[in-house]
């Protein structure tokens, strides 16, 4: 892989300046933010006011547990445009989430926002090993998906060429990426791997291929797929990190010369780690659930927003600012299987680790009588798809599984290409308890 690593001119000033630097921006900023949601979005001064809490009872910056949570659902509940800090006519830019389950979470921009968003995002970019004048293949989904246009926008502020590719049409992706040979790719990282199996179906190897970074997020990944991914294409292979309530990808992202977690933009963004369970802010280095406030937006402020991933929060390494571990799922996404708490990405874990299978799964949640049952749905590598090789490594799985996981389950071997794939998140659990 070639060598990305960052000259210190290639950095801003604020990624390498001082703890006291970084904390008293942070502190002037947060200010300004929660006194620009209490005057100017009702939900807000209703909270604070019934909290018993008022902007300026933030003194410093550990005063903010003061606050009281923003959740998802007071997104919909302010449906479309309630919770919005300045007039309708200063939002330049909507985005919407799917809303599969409710009403569409929206969220709006003003110009300033969407210029922070982009030069946010090209630092991104920088910390990923991307510089001006390289070209870069977005292949994130364009619309009211906050993915597309906020890393289209990023390149372009970095000065780079983009791919408006999009997603799906993997044939043609494989296509575009070996007539156009450009430097980096953006895109989900389970997307990747159906990019990795075009190049196969082509006869191509990734390898020949021009890219040395692929920047993926969107869904919690594993350290297994990036050694897949990196291998396969003698590529760097990064984490990038955002939701669309707090901005949109580039709230945080990995530093390609140690890509030891994700450090955090804190001049734009002041995180706090949370126990889910009881609210309580717990220290750095110990796990929980993180909570976002944000420090420069106008048209959508956010205090003390529940993303609902879990990780911890560590020092800053390569940059100055803290880092956030690799999400190892989310506190919603978390699967209760007889009093046992699983995520899909241990599941993701063992199946990387079990000769034989191809890179894909499912997982379906069904049940069995009285009990919750889960049945993973795998599929064999080209060259083990025999009935002995399936069988042999659905019983591997297995054994993984009740061993590291500590749950049982059925597992079932497809012949290749017969799990489902990805045109962008995957679906990672089907849920049919509750059917029939």
């Amino acid at each position: 892989m070639k060598d990305l690593s960052p000259q210190k001119s290639d950095l801003e000033p604020i990624e390498i300046a001082s703890i006291d630097e970084i904390r008293t921006l942070q502190l002037e900023r947060m200010k300004w933010s929660l006194r620009h949601a209490y005057d100017n979005v009702p939900m807000y001064k209703q909270r604070f006011d019934e909290a018993g809490v008022h902007p300026d009872d933030l003194q410093s910056l550990s005063d903010l547990s003061k606050f009281p949570f923003t959740y998802k659902n007071d997104l919909r509940d302010n449906y479309p445009f309630g919770l919005f800090a300045v007039p309708r006519e200063q939002i330049m830019r909507l985005h919407a989430s799917s809303g599969t389950t409710g009403k569409a979470t929206v969220v709006g921009y003003t110009a300033n926002d969407i210029s922070n968003w982009a030069d946010l995002l090209a630092r991104s970019l920088r910390a990923s090993g991307l510089r001006r004048g390289d070209m870069i293949h977005n292949a994130y989904g364009y619309g009211l998906f906050t993915g597309g246009l906020g890393a289209h926008y990023g390149i372009e502020r970095l000065g780079a060429t983009v791919v408006p590719m999009g997603g799906g049409q993997t044939e043609k992706q494989v296509g575009l990426i070996t007539d156009f040979k450009p430097d980096g790719i953006m895109v989900t990282p389970s997307y990747m791997l159906n990019i990795l199996e075009q190049f196969h179906k082509q006869g191509l190897d990734p390898r020949d291929s021009s890219l040395s970074v692929g920047i993926f997020g969107a869904e919690p990944w594993t350290n297994a797929m990036r050694q897949e991914v990196e291998a396969a294409f003698d590529m760097h292979a990064v984490d990038i990190y955002g939701l669309s309530e707090i901005m949109g990808p580039g709230v945080a992202n990995e530093c390609v010369e140690t890509k030891d977690g994700l450090h955090i933009w804190e001049d734009h963004f002041y995180p706090e780690i949370i126990d889910p369970a009881t609210g309580e802010v717990v220290e750095d280095g110990e796990m929980g659930e993180l909570v976002f406030t944000t420090l420069t937006k106008e048209g959508l402020p956010m205090v003390r927003y529940r993303t609902r991933d879990l990780t911890r929060l560590l020092p800053g390494t390569a940059r100055s600012m803290r880092r956030m571990e690799k999400i190892t799922g989310r506190s919603d996404d978390m699967i209760i299987l007889r009093g046992v708490n699983v995520f899909p990405t241990q599941i993701e874990e063992q199946v990387m680790a079990t000769g034989g299978l191809a890179p894909y799964f499912q997982i379906e949640l069904y049940k069995s009588g009285r009990m919750d049952a889960m049945r993973v749905y795998v599929e064999a590598e080209p060259n083990a798809a025999n009935e002995l090789s399936k069988t042999a490594a659905a019983r591997m799985l297995t054994k993984r599984i009740k061993d590291i996981v500590g749950v049982s389950t059925e597992v079932i071997t497809g012949d290749p290409g017969s799990v489902a794939r990805s045109q962008g998140k995957a679906v990672r659990v089907v849920d049919n308890r509750h059917k029939g």
